[in-house]
Protein backbone atom coordinates (compact mmCIF):
# COMPACT_ATOMS: atom_id res chain seq x y z
CA UNK A 1 0.00 0.00 0.00
CA UNK A 2 1.14 3.50 -0.73
CA UNK A 3 2.66 5.33 2.19
CA UNK A 4 3.43 8.56 0.42
CA UNK A 5 3.99 11.78 2.24
CA UNK A 6 0.81 13.10 3.77
CA UNK A 7 0.17 16.36 1.97
CA UNK A 8 -2.97 18.34 1.43
CA UNK A 9 -3.70 20.58 -1.53
CA UNK A 10 -3.97 24.32 -1.33
CA UNK A 11 -7.45 25.67 -1.89
CA UNK A 12 -7.65 28.60 -4.32
CA UNK A 13 -10.51 30.82 -3.12
CA UNK A 14 -11.46 31.82 -6.67
CA UNK A 15 -11.76 28.27 -7.97
CA UNK A 16 -12.69 26.18 -4.94
CA UNK A 17 -16.37 27.07 -5.17
CA UNK A 18 -16.43 25.74 -8.73
CA UNK A 19 -14.97 22.38 -7.80
CA UNK A 20 -17.31 19.43 -7.79
CA UNK A 21 -17.43 17.03 -4.89
CA UNK A 22 -15.52 14.46 -6.91
CA UNK A 23 -12.74 16.85 -7.92
CA UNK A 24 -12.28 18.01 -4.33
CA UNK A 25 -12.04 14.43 -3.09
CA UNK A 26 -9.74 13.51 -5.95
CA UNK A 27 -7.37 16.36 -5.10
CA UNK A 28 -7.05 15.06 -1.53
CA UNK A 29 -6.64 11.47 -2.77
CA UNK A 30 -3.84 12.30 -5.22
CA UNK A 31 -1.00 11.83 -2.67
CA UNK A 32 -2.12 8.19 -2.51
CA UNK A 33 -2.25 7.57 -6.23
CA UNK A 34 -0.54 4.18 -5.92
CA UNK A 35 -3.29 2.94 -3.66
CA UNK A 36 -5.84 4.31 -6.13
CA UNK A 37 -4.14 2.45 -9.00
CA UNK A 38 -4.06 -0.85 -7.07
CA UNK A 39 -7.71 -0.43 -6.12
CA UNK A 40 -8.63 0.31 -9.72
CA UNK A 41 -6.76 -2.79 -10.95
CA UNK A 42 -8.60 -4.91 -8.41
CA UNK A 43 -11.86 -3.30 -9.53
CA UNK A 44 -11.19 -4.04 -13.21
CA UNK A 45 -10.16 -7.60 -12.35
CA UNK A 46 -13.34 -8.35 -10.39
CA UNK A 47 -15.50 -6.75 -13.08
CA UNK A 48 -13.87 -8.89 -15.79
CA UNK A 49 -14.28 -12.06 -13.70
CA UNK A 50 -17.94 -11.25 -12.99
CA UNK A 51 -18.65 -10.71 -16.67
CA UNK A 52 -16.92 -14.03 -17.47
CA UNK A 53 -19.39 -15.85 -15.24
CA UNK A 54 -22.11 -14.96 -17.77
CA UNK A 55 -20.26 -16.86 -20.47
CA UNK A 56 -19.79 -19.79 -18.13
CA UNK A 57 -23.53 -19.74 -17.52
CA UNK A 58 -24.18 -19.83 -21.30
CA UNK A 59 -21.88 -22.84 -21.76
CA UNK A 60 -23.46 -24.60 -18.77
CA UNK A 61 -26.97 -24.23 -20.20
CA UNK A 62 -26.18 -25.06 -23.83
CA UNK A 63 -23.49 -27.75 -23.36
CA UNK A 64 -24.67 -29.12 -20.03
CA UNK A 65 -28.42 -28.78 -19.51
CA UNK A 66 -29.60 -28.75 -23.12
CA UNK A 67 -27.00 -31.27 -24.37
CA UNK A 68 -27.54 -33.33 -21.20
CA UNK A 69 -23.75 -33.79 -20.77
CA UNK A 70 -22.60 -34.47 -17.21
CA UNK A 71 -18.98 -33.91 -18.19
CA UNK A 72 -19.67 -30.43 -19.58
CA UNK A 73 -21.93 -29.67 -16.62
CA UNK A 74 -19.19 -30.64 -14.14
CA UNK A 75 -16.51 -28.68 -16.01
CA UNK A 76 -18.57 -25.51 -16.31
CA UNK A 77 -19.61 -25.77 -12.66
CA UNK A 78 -15.96 -25.96 -11.59
CA UNK A 79 -15.19 -23.03 -13.88
CA UNK A 80 -17.96 -20.90 -12.41
CA UNK A 81 -16.88 -21.78 -8.85
CA UNK A 82 -13.27 -20.86 -9.69
CA UNK A 83 -14.38 -17.55 -11.17
CA UNK A 84 -16.46 -16.91 -8.05
CA UNK A 85 -13.43 -17.53 -5.83
CA UNK A 86 -11.32 -15.13 -7.89
CA UNK A 87 -14.10 -12.54 -7.74
CA UNK A 88 -14.23 -12.87 -3.93
CA UNK A 89 -10.47 -12.37 -3.57
CA UNK A 90 -10.53 -9.36 -5.90
CA UNK A 91 -13.49 -7.89 -4.01
CA UNK A 92 -11.63 -8.25 -0.70
CA UNK A 93 -8.60 -6.42 -2.07
CA UNK A 94 -10.73 -3.71 -3.67
CA UNK A 95 -12.85 -3.17 -0.57
CA UNK A 96 -9.83 -2.97 1.74
CA UNK A 97 -7.90 -0.54 -0.43
CA UNK A 98 -10.84 1.73 -1.11
CA UNK A 99 -11.91 1.74 2.56
CA UNK A 100 -8.33 2.55 3.61
CA UNK A 101 -8.27 5.37 1.10
CA UNK A 102 -11.55 6.72 2.46
CA UNK A 103 -10.25 6.75 6.03
CA UNK A 104 -6.96 8.34 4.97
CA UNK A 105 -8.53 11.09 2.86
CA UNK A 106 -11.10 11.83 5.57
CA UNK A 107 -8.29 12.25 8.09
CA UNK A 108 -6.41 14.56 5.68
CA UNK A 109 -9.51 16.70 5.09
CA UNK A 110 -10.09 17.02 8.82
CA UNK A 111 -6.48 18.05 9.36
CA UNK A 112 -6.60 20.52 6.49
CA UNK A 113 -9.77 22.15 7.85
CA UNK A 114 -8.48 22.22 11.45
CA UNK A 115 -5.07 23.57 10.41
CA UNK A 116 -6.88 26.32 8.52
CA UNK A 117 -9.23 27.08 11.42
CA UNK A 118 -6.51 27.59 14.04
CA UNK A 119 -4.87 30.23 11.83
CA UNK A 120 -8.05 32.29 11.34
CA UNK A 121 -8.50 35.68 12.96
CA UNK A 122 -10.50 35.75 16.23
CA UNK A 123 -13.25 37.92 14.72
CA UNK A 124 -14.29 34.97 12.54
CA UNK A 125 -15.28 33.07 15.67
CA UNK A 126 -17.29 36.03 16.92
CA UNK A 127 -19.80 35.60 14.11
CA UNK A 128 -19.64 31.79 13.68
CA UNK A 129 -20.81 29.34 16.32
CA UNK A 130 -18.26 26.80 17.51
CA UNK A 131 -20.84 23.99 17.43
CA UNK A 132 -21.50 24.50 13.74
CA UNK A 133 -17.79 24.62 12.99
CA UNK A 134 -17.31 21.34 14.88
CA UNK A 135 -20.18 19.79 12.91
CA UNK A 136 -18.42 20.63 9.68
CA UNK A 137 -15.16 19.24 11.01
CA UNK A 138 -16.71 15.93 12.12
CA UNK A 139 -20.10 15.13 10.56
CA UNK A 140 -19.40 16.59 7.13
CA UNK A 141 -16.00 14.94 6.79
CA UNK A 142 -17.47 11.61 7.89
CA UNK A 143 -20.04 11.90 5.13
CA UNK A 144 -17.28 12.49 2.59
CA UNK A 145 -15.46 9.47 4.02
CA UNK A 146 -18.52 7.34 3.23
CA UNK A 147 -18.45 8.60 -0.34
CA UNK A 148 -14.80 7.63 -0.84
CA UNK A 149 -14.75 4.44 1.20
CA UNK A 150 -18.03 2.96 0.03
CA UNK A 151 -20.14 4.89 -2.44
CA UNK A 152 -17.33 5.71 -4.87
CA UNK A 153 -16.21 2.08 -4.95
CA UNK A 154 -19.77 0.96 -5.64
CA UNK A 155 -20.19 3.62 -8.31
CA UNK A 156 -16.98 2.71 -10.16
CA UNK A 157 -17.76 -0.99 -9.96
CA UNK A 158 -21.30 -0.38 -11.22
CA UNK A 159 -20.03 1.82 -14.04
CA UNK A 160 -17.59 -0.85 -15.19
CA UNK A 161 -20.26 -3.52 -14.91
CA UNK A 162 -22.68 -1.32 -16.84
CA UNK A 163 -20.21 -0.82 -19.70
CA UNK A 164 -19.09 -4.45 -19.67
CA UNK A 165 -22.61 -5.83 -19.50
CA UNK A 166 -23.68 -3.55 -22.34
CA UNK A 167 -20.82 -4.82 -24.53
CA UNK A 168 -21.64 -8.45 -23.70
CA UNK A 169 -25.30 -7.81 -24.47
CA UNK A 170 -24.33 -6.50 -27.90
CA UNK A 171 -22.20 -9.57 -28.52
CA UNK A 172 -24.98 -11.86 -27.31
CA UNK A 173 -27.91 -10.32 -29.20
CA UNK A 174 -27.67 -6.94 -30.90
CA UNK A 175 -31.41 -6.64 -31.55
CA UNK A 176 -32.42 -7.08 -27.91
CA UNK A 177 -29.66 -4.67 -26.91
CA UNK A 178 -31.37 -1.94 -28.94
CA UNK A 179 -34.22 -2.23 -26.47
CA UNK A 180 -31.69 -1.53 -23.70
CA UNK A 181 -30.45 1.61 -25.48
CA UNK A 182 -34.03 2.81 -25.64
CA UNK A 183 -34.67 2.13 -21.94
CA UNK A 184 -31.45 3.54 -20.39
CA UNK A 185 -32.27 7.24 -21.02
CA UNK A 186 -35.70 6.70 -19.46
CA UNK A 187 -34.04 5.20 -16.37
CA UNK A 188 -31.54 8.08 -16.08
CA UNK A 189 -34.27 10.73 -16.21
CA UNK A 190 -35.46 10.37 -12.56
CA UNK A 191 -31.81 10.40 -11.40
CA UNK A 192 -31.38 13.87 -12.85
CA UNK A 193 -34.76 15.17 -11.66
CA UNK A 194 -34.68 13.93 -8.07
CA UNK A 195 -30.89 14.25 -7.65
CA UNK A 196 -31.03 18.05 -7.78
CA UNK A 197 -33.70 18.14 -5.08
CA UNK A 198 -31.76 15.70 -2.89
CA UNK A 199 -28.67 17.92 -3.04
CA UNK A 200 -30.53 21.02 -1.87
CA UNK A 201 -32.27 19.18 0.95
CA UNK A 202 -29.00 17.50 1.99
CA UNK A 203 -27.31 20.85 2.57
CA UNK A 204 -30.30 21.98 4.63
CA UNK A 205 -30.09 18.74 6.61
CA UNK A 206 -26.41 19.27 7.40
CA UNK A 207 -27.11 22.84 8.53
CA UNK A 208 -29.97 21.72 10.77
CA UNK A 209 -27.86 18.94 12.33
CA UNK A 210 -25.15 21.51 13.02
CA UNK A 211 -27.72 23.75 14.74
CA UNK A 212 -28.83 20.85 16.93
CA UNK A 213 -25.23 20.13 17.96
CA UNK A 214 -24.52 23.81 18.63
CA UNK A 215 -27.59 24.20 20.84
CA UNK A 216 -26.86 21.03 22.83
CA UNK A 217 -23.20 21.96 23.27
CA UNK A 218 -24.02 25.39 24.65
CA UNK A 219 -26.57 24.03 27.15
CA UNK A 220 -24.17 21.33 28.36
CA UNK A 221 -21.39 23.88 28.84
CA UNK A 222 -23.73 26.11 30.88
CA UNK A 223 -25.54 23.30 32.69
CA UNK A 224 -25.07 24.86 36.16
CA UNK A 225 -26.71 28.10 35.02
CA UNK A 226 -29.57 26.17 33.41
CA UNK A 227 -30.21 24.18 36.57
CA UNK A 228 -29.77 27.10 38.96
CA UNK A 229 -32.54 28.96 37.11
CA UNK A 230 -34.66 25.77 36.86
CA UNK A 231 -34.80 26.04 33.08
CA UNK A 232 -34.53 22.31 32.40
CA UNK A 233 -38.10 21.99 31.10
CA UNK A 234 -37.73 24.99 28.82
CA UNK A 235 -34.43 23.74 27.39
CA UNK A 236 -35.89 20.27 26.81
CA UNK A 237 -38.73 21.77 24.76
CA UNK A 238 -36.42 24.14 22.90
CA UNK A 239 -34.02 21.33 22.03
CA UNK A 240 -36.97 19.17 21.00
CA UNK A 241 -38.07 21.87 18.54
CA UNK A 242 -34.57 21.97 17.03
CA UNK A 243 -34.53 18.17 16.69
CA UNK A 244 -38.00 18.08 15.14
CA UNK A 245 -37.05 20.78 12.64
CA UNK A 246 -34.01 18.73 11.65
CA UNK A 247 -36.20 15.63 11.38
CA UNK A 248 -38.69 17.36 9.08
CA UNK A 249 -35.93 18.42 6.70
CA UNK A 250 -34.43 14.93 6.83
CA UNK A 251 -37.85 13.43 6.11
CA UNK A 252 -38.18 15.51 2.94
CA UNK A 253 -34.71 14.40 1.82
CA UNK A 254 -35.49 10.74 2.51
CA UNK A 255 -38.75 11.03 0.60
CA UNK A 256 -36.95 12.39 -2.45
CA UNK A 257 -34.30 9.66 -2.29
CA UNK A 258 -36.95 6.97 -1.82
CA UNK A 259 -38.84 8.26 -4.85
CA UNK A 260 -35.59 8.23 -6.84
CA UNK A 261 -34.76 4.62 -5.93
CA UNK A 262 -38.35 3.42 -6.41
CA UNK A 263 -38.60 5.03 -9.84
CA UNK A 264 -35.31 3.50 -10.96
CA UNK A 265 -36.25 0.04 -9.65
CA UNK A 266 -39.64 0.17 -11.37
CA UNK A 267 -38.16 1.18 -14.70
CA UNK A 268 -35.19 -1.19 -14.51
CA UNK A 269 -37.05 -4.37 -13.63
CA UNK A 270 -39.90 -3.56 -15.96
CA UNK A 271 -37.25 -3.38 -18.67
CA UNK A 272 -35.79 -6.75 -17.57
CA UNK A 273 -39.24 -8.36 -17.70
CA UNK A 274 -39.78 -6.96 -21.18
CA UNK A 275 -36.44 -8.32 -22.38
CA UNK A 276 -37.23 -11.73 -20.87
CA UNK A 277 -40.47 -11.79 -22.80
CA UNK A 278 -38.75 -10.80 -26.02
CA UNK A 279 -35.88 -13.23 -25.45
CA UNK A 280 -38.22 -16.07 -24.51
CA UNK A 281 -40.16 -15.49 -27.69
CA UNK A 282 -36.89 -15.64 -29.66
CA UNK A 283 -35.91 -18.98 -28.02
CA UNK A 284 -39.33 -20.47 -28.79
CA UNK A 285 -38.99 -19.29 -32.39
CA UNK A 286 -35.50 -20.85 -32.59
CA UNK A 287 -33.80 -17.51 -33.21
CA UNK A 288 -31.46 -17.85 -30.16
CA UNK A 289 -30.32 -20.63 -27.86
CA UNK A 290 -31.38 -21.10 -24.25
CA UNK A 291 -27.77 -20.47 -23.19
CA UNK A 292 -27.72 -17.17 -25.03
CA UNK A 293 -30.95 -16.19 -23.32
CA UNK A 294 -29.53 -17.19 -19.93
CA UNK A 295 -26.39 -15.14 -20.55
CA UNK A 296 -28.49 -12.24 -21.82
CA UNK A 297 -30.66 -12.36 -18.70
CA UNK A 298 -27.51 -12.51 -16.52
CA UNK A 299 -26.04 -9.45 -18.22
CA UNK A 300 -29.39 -7.67 -18.12
CA UNK A 301 -29.58 -8.18 -14.36
CA UNK A 302 -26.00 -6.90 -13.99
CA UNK A 303 -26.99 -3.89 -16.06
CA UNK A 304 -30.13 -3.31 -14.01
CA UNK A 305 -28.39 -3.60 -10.64
CA UNK A 306 -25.59 -1.34 -11.88
CA UNK A 307 -28.04 1.38 -12.85
CA UNK A 308 -29.86 0.99 -9.52
CA UNK A 309 -26.60 1.26 -7.58
CA UNK A 310 -25.52 4.30 -9.57
CA UNK A 311 -28.85 5.97 -8.75
CA UNK A 312 -28.29 5.33 -5.04
CA UNK A 313 -24.72 6.61 -5.21
CA UNK A 314 -25.93 9.64 -7.13
CA UNK A 315 -28.15 10.45 -4.17
CA UNK A 316 -25.17 10.04 -1.83
CA UNK A 317 -23.11 12.34 -4.03
CA UNK A 318 -25.84 14.97 -3.94
CA UNK A 319 -25.93 14.71 -0.17
CA UNK A 320 -22.13 14.88 -0.01
CA UNK A 321 -22.19 17.97 -2.20
CA UNK A 322 -23.87 19.83 0.66
CA UNK A 323 -21.13 18.71 3.05
CA UNK A 324 -18.49 19.63 0.51
CA UNK A 325 -19.97 23.12 0.12
CA UNK A 326 -19.83 23.67 3.88
CA UNK A 327 -16.21 22.49 4.08
CA UNK A 328 -15.17 24.59 1.09
CA UNK A 329 -16.74 27.62 2.80
CA UNK A 330 -14.38 27.06 5.73
CA UNK A 331 -11.34 26.49 3.52
CA UNK A 332 -12.11 29.66 1.56
CA UNK A 333 -12.11 31.92 4.61
CA UNK A 334 -8.91 33.93 4.66
CA UNK A 335 -7.45 35.20 7.90
CA UNK A 336 -7.43 38.95 8.27
CA UNK A 337 -4.24 38.61 10.33
CA UNK A 338 -1.21 37.37 8.43
CA UNK A 339 2.50 37.97 8.51
CA UNK A 340 4.14 40.24 5.97
CA UNK A 341 5.68 38.52 2.95
CA UNK A 342 9.08 39.71 4.13
CA UNK A 343 9.45 40.55 7.81
CA UNK A 344 11.39 43.71 8.60
CA UNK A 345 13.22 42.36 11.64
CA UNK A 346 13.74 39.36 13.86
CA UNK A 347 11.46 39.99 16.86
CA UNK A 348 13.83 38.26 19.26
CA UNK A 349 16.50 40.90 18.55
CA UNK A 350 14.17 43.84 19.29
CA UNK A 351 13.79 45.44 22.70
CA UNK A 352 10.47 44.69 24.48
CA UNK A 353 9.27 48.27 24.05
CA UNK A 354 5.56 48.68 23.21
CA UNK A 355 4.15 51.89 21.73
CA UNK A 356 1.10 53.14 19.83
CA UNK A 357 0.80 56.07 17.44
CA UNK A 358 -2.55 57.78 16.84
CA UNK A 359 -4.32 54.43 16.91
CA UNK A 360 -8.04 54.06 16.13
CA UNK A 361 -9.82 50.72 16.27
CA UNK A 362 -13.28 49.22 16.07
CA UNK A 363 -14.23 45.53 16.05
CA UNK A 364 -15.22 44.15 12.62
CA UNK A 365 -18.57 43.04 14.04
CA UNK A 366 -19.22 46.58 15.43
CA UNK A 367 -18.00 49.03 12.78
CA UNK A 368 -20.12 51.91 14.11
CA UNK A 369 -18.75 51.70 17.68
CA UNK A 370 -15.10 52.74 18.14
CA UNK A 371 -13.32 50.67 20.79
CA UNK A 372 -10.18 52.87 20.85
CA UNK A 373 -9.63 56.43 19.58
CA UNK A 374 -6.40 58.36 19.17
CA UNK A 375 -4.28 56.13 21.40
CA UNK A 376 -0.70 57.36 21.89
CA UNK A 377 1.75 55.95 24.45
CA UNK A 378 5.17 54.35 24.87
CA UNK A 379 6.15 51.72 27.44
CA UNK A 380 9.93 51.41 27.87
CA UNK A 381 11.49 47.98 28.17
CA UNK A 382 11.30 46.52 31.66
CA UNK A 383 8.71 48.99 32.99
CA UNK A 384 5.31 48.13 34.46
CA UNK A 385 2.20 50.02 33.35
CA UNK A 386 -1.36 49.64 34.61
CA UNK A 387 -4.53 50.33 32.63
CA UNK A 388 -7.48 51.47 34.71
CA UNK A 389 -10.93 52.75 33.91
CA UNK A 390 -14.57 51.65 33.78
CA UNK A 391 -15.67 48.48 31.98
CA UNK A 392 -15.88 48.94 28.21
CA UNK A 393 -13.29 51.73 28.22
CA UNK A 394 -11.00 49.85 25.79
CA UNK A 395 -8.43 48.21 28.08
CA UNK A 396 -9.00 44.64 26.90
CA UNK A 397 -9.17 45.84 23.29
CA UNK A 398 -5.65 47.21 23.68
CA UNK A 399 -4.48 43.76 24.82
CA UNK A 400 -6.07 42.24 21.70
CA UNK A 401 -4.17 44.66 19.48
CA UNK A 402 -0.84 44.23 21.27
CA UNK A 403 -1.07 40.48 20.66
CA UNK A 404 -2.18 41.25 17.10
CA UNK A 405 -5.45 39.37 17.21
CA UNK A 406 -6.77 42.42 15.35
CA UNK A 407 -5.21 45.25 13.37
CA UNK A 408 -6.17 48.90 13.95
CA UNK A 409 -8.03 50.71 11.19
CA UNK A 410 -5.77 53.74 11.69
CA UNK A 411 -2.38 54.20 13.31
CA UNK A 412 -0.21 51.34 14.52
CA UNK A 413 1.02 49.21 17.39
CA UNK A 414 4.84 49.11 17.46
CA UNK A 415 7.39 46.73 18.94
CA UNK A 416 10.66 48.61 19.49
CA UNK A 417 9.53 51.10 16.85
CA UNK A 418 8.57 48.45 14.26
CA UNK A 419 4.94 48.15 13.16
CA UNK A 420 3.75 44.73 14.34
CA UNK A 421 2.16 44.20 10.90
CA UNK A 422 5.70 44.02 9.52
CA UNK A 423 6.67 41.24 11.92
CA UNK A 424 5.89 37.54 11.97
CA UNK A 425 2.86 37.37 14.23
CA UNK A 426 3.78 33.92 15.59
CA UNK A 427 7.23 35.16 16.58
CA UNK A 428 5.66 38.31 18.06
CA UNK A 429 3.35 36.31 20.32
CA UNK A 430 6.26 34.13 21.41
CA UNK A 431 7.61 37.23 23.19
CA UNK A 432 4.43 37.60 25.26
CA UNK A 433 2.47 35.72 27.91
CA UNK A 434 -1.08 36.47 29.00
CA UNK A 435 -2.51 35.72 32.44
CA UNK A 436 -6.26 36.36 32.05
CA UNK A 437 -8.92 36.95 34.67
CA UNK A 438 -10.52 33.62 33.79
CA UNK A 439 -7.59 31.27 33.14
CA UNK A 440 -7.99 28.77 30.31
CA UNK A 441 -7.12 25.19 31.19
CA UNK A 442 -7.32 22.22 28.83
CA UNK A 443 -8.95 18.85 29.48
CA UNK A 444 -5.70 17.14 30.36
CA UNK A 445 -3.35 16.76 33.31
CA UNK A 446 -1.49 19.40 35.31
CA UNK A 447 1.84 18.80 33.58
CA UNK A 448 0.32 19.31 30.11
CA UNK A 449 -1.37 22.57 31.13
CA UNK A 450 1.80 24.07 32.56
CA UNK A 451 3.97 22.78 29.72
CA UNK A 452 1.63 24.45 27.23
CA UNK A 453 3.74 27.56 27.82
CA UNK A 454 6.82 25.78 26.46
CA UNK A 455 6.22 22.24 25.12
CA UNK A 456 9.96 21.42 25.08
CA UNK A 457 10.34 22.02 28.82
CA UNK A 458 11.56 19.17 31.00
CA UNK A 459 9.66 17.84 34.03
CA UNK A 460 12.12 19.59 36.35
CA UNK A 461 11.46 22.91 34.61
CA UNK A 462 7.70 22.36 34.92
CA UNK A 463 8.06 21.72 38.65
CA UNK A 464 10.30 24.78 39.08
CA UNK A 465 7.69 26.96 37.34
CA UNK A 466 4.95 25.54 39.58
CA UNK A 467 6.99 26.30 42.70
CA UNK A 468 7.60 29.86 41.50
CA UNK A 469 3.83 30.23 41.00
CA UNK A 470 3.06 28.93 44.52
CA UNK A 471 1.30 25.97 42.88
CA UNK A 472 3.57 23.01 43.71
CA UNK A 473 2.11 22.42 47.18
CA UNK A 474 -1.53 22.01 46.10
CA UNK A 475 -0.51 20.07 42.97
CA UNK A 476 1.23 17.44 45.10
CA UNK A 477 -1.98 17.07 47.12
CA UNK A 478 -3.93 16.10 44.02
CA UNK A 479 -4.60 12.34 43.56
CA UNK A 480 -1.90 11.86 40.90
CA UNK A 481 0.20 14.96 41.43
CA UNK A 482 1.34 16.48 38.15
CA UNK A 483 -0.38 13.64 36.27
CA UNK A 484 -3.79 14.52 37.76
CA UNK A 485 -6.54 15.01 35.19
CA UNK A 486 -8.15 18.44 35.65
CA UNK A 487 -11.43 17.86 33.83
CA UNK A 488 -13.03 20.15 31.27
CA UNK A 489 -11.77 23.73 31.71
CA UNK A 490 -10.01 22.69 34.94
CA UNK A 491 -13.32 22.11 36.71
CA UNK A 492 -11.61 20.14 39.51
CA UNK A 493 -9.60 23.15 40.68
CA UNK A 494 -10.58 26.28 42.61
CA UNK A 495 -10.29 29.73 41.06
CA UNK A 496 -7.02 30.47 42.84
CA UNK A 497 -5.54 27.13 41.86
CA UNK A 498 -6.46 27.65 38.22
CA UNK A 499 -4.86 31.08 38.31
CA UNK A 500 -1.62 29.73 39.73
CA UNK A 501 -1.49 27.03 37.03
CA UNK A 502 -1.88 29.82 34.44
CA UNK A 503 0.92 31.81 36.11
CA UNK A 504 3.17 28.74 36.14
CA UNK A 505 2.51 28.39 32.42
CA UNK A 506 3.55 32.02 31.87
CA UNK A 507 6.66 31.58 34.05
CA UNK A 508 7.67 28.52 32.05
CA UNK A 509 7.28 30.44 28.79
CA UNK A 510 9.68 33.07 30.15
CA UNK A 511 8.25 35.97 28.10
CA UNK A 512 9.78 39.39 27.69
CA UNK A 513 6.36 41.07 27.76
CA UNK A 514 3.77 40.13 30.37
CA UNK A 515 0.05 40.91 30.02
CA UNK A 516 -2.02 40.62 33.20
CA UNK A 517 -5.78 40.93 32.76
CA UNK A 518 -7.45 41.28 36.17
CA UNK A 519 -5.40 38.31 37.34
CA UNK A 520 -6.52 38.50 41.00
CA UNK A 521 -9.91 40.23 40.90
CA UNK A 522 -12.03 37.07 41.31
CA UNK A 523 -10.03 35.54 44.17
CA UNK A 524 -10.50 35.45 47.92
CA UNK A 525 -7.97 37.22 50.13
CA UNK A 526 -5.85 34.12 50.87
CA UNK A 527 -5.70 33.02 47.23
CA UNK A 528 -5.04 36.59 46.11
CA UNK A 529 -2.04 36.87 48.41
CA UNK A 530 -0.47 33.69 47.00
CA UNK A 531 -1.24 34.68 43.41
CA UNK A 532 0.12 38.19 43.94
CA UNK A 533 3.38 36.77 45.29
CA UNK A 534 3.69 34.62 42.19
CA UNK A 535 2.91 37.58 39.94
CA UNK A 536 5.54 39.75 41.63
CA UNK A 537 8.17 37.08 40.84
CA UNK A 538 6.91 36.82 37.28
CA UNK A 539 6.99 40.60 36.68
CA UNK A 540 10.65 41.05 37.65
CA UNK A 541 12.74 42.26 34.71
CA UNK A 542 9.84 42.12 32.24
CA UNK A 543 7.82 44.76 30.43
CA UNK A 544 4.46 44.35 32.15
CA UNK A 545 1.04 45.74 31.24
CA UNK A 546 -1.70 45.23 33.80
CA UNK A 547 -5.45 45.69 33.47
CA UNK A 548 -6.73 46.41 36.97
CA UNK A 549 -9.90 47.51 38.67
CA UNK A 550 -8.51 47.01 42.16
CA UNK A 551 -6.14 49.93 42.54
CA UNK A 552 -4.49 48.44 45.63
CA UNK A 553 -2.70 45.93 43.37
CA UNK A 554 -1.03 48.58 41.19
CA UNK A 555 0.18 51.24 43.59
CA UNK A 556 3.83 50.43 42.87
CA UNK A 557 3.76 50.31 39.05
CA UNK A 558 5.90 52.75 37.07
CA UNK A 559 2.93 54.37 35.35
CA UNK A 560 -0.86 54.23 35.31
CA UNK A 561 -2.91 55.06 32.18
CA UNK A 562 -6.57 55.98 32.73
CA UNK A 563 -8.98 54.89 29.98
CA UNK A 564 -12.47 56.23 29.39
CA UNK A 565 -14.69 55.72 26.31
CA UNK A 566 -11.82 54.32 24.26
CA UNK A 567 -9.38 57.15 25.02
CA UNK A 568 -6.44 57.69 27.37
CA UNK A 569 -7.57 60.67 29.42
CA UNK A 570 -4.64 60.78 31.85
CA UNK A 571 -1.39 59.03 32.78
CA UNK A 572 1.08 59.21 35.65
CA UNK A 573 1.83 57.68 39.01
CA UNK A 574 -0.81 56.96 41.63
CA UNK A 575 -0.08 60.14 43.55
CA UNK A 576 0.03 62.29 40.40
CA UNK A 577 -3.35 61.00 39.17
CA UNK A 578 -5.04 61.59 42.51
CA UNK A 579 -4.63 65.31 41.97
CA UNK A 580 -4.78 65.54 38.17
CA UNK A 581 -7.51 63.10 37.10
CA UNK A 582 -11.05 63.35 38.47
CA UNK A 583 -12.05 59.86 37.24
CA UNK A 584 -9.05 58.23 38.90
CA UNK A 585 -9.61 60.21 42.06
CA UNK A 586 -13.23 59.03 42.21
CA UNK A 587 -12.18 55.40 41.71
CA UNK A 588 -9.57 55.75 44.46
CA UNK A 589 -12.04 57.30 46.91
CA UNK A 590 -14.51 54.46 46.31
CA UNK A 591 -11.88 51.77 46.87
CA UNK A 592 -9.86 53.42 49.66
CA UNK A 593 -12.81 54.83 51.54
CA UNK A 594 -11.42 53.85 54.92
CA UNK A 595 -7.75 54.36 54.07
CA UNK A 596 -5.76 57.59 54.06
CA UNK A 597 -4.62 58.21 50.45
Amino acid sequence: MSQQQNTTPEQDPETSSKKSTLSMLFSFAMPYRKTMVYAMLALIFTAAVTLSIGQGLRVMIDNGFVAQSNTQLNQTTILILSLTLLMSVGTYIRFYLVSWLGERVCADIRKAVFDHLVELHPSYFESNLSGEIMSRLTTDTTLLQTIIGSSMSMALRSLLMFIGALIMLLLTDAWLTMVVFFIVPIVLLPILIFGRRVRELSKRTQDSVANVGTYAGEIIQQIKTVQSYSRESYEKKAFGREVEHSFEIGKLRIKQRAMLIAAVLLLVFSAVASMLWLGGSAVIAGEMSAGQLGAFVFYSILLATSVTTISQVWGDLQRAAGARDRLVELLQVRSEISSAATTQADVSTLAPLISCQNMHFHYPSRPDRPALQGIDFSIPAGQSVALVGPSGAGKSSLFELIQRFYDPQQGSVRFDGVDVRELDHHALREQMALVPQQPVLFSSDVRYNIRYGRPSASDDEVIAAAKAANAHEFIMQLPDGYASFLGEKGVRLSGGQKQRIAIARAILKNPRILLLDEATSALDAQSEAKVQQALNRLMQGRTTIIIAHRLATILDVDKIMVFDQGQIIASGTHQQLLSSCDLYSQLAKLQFRDVQI
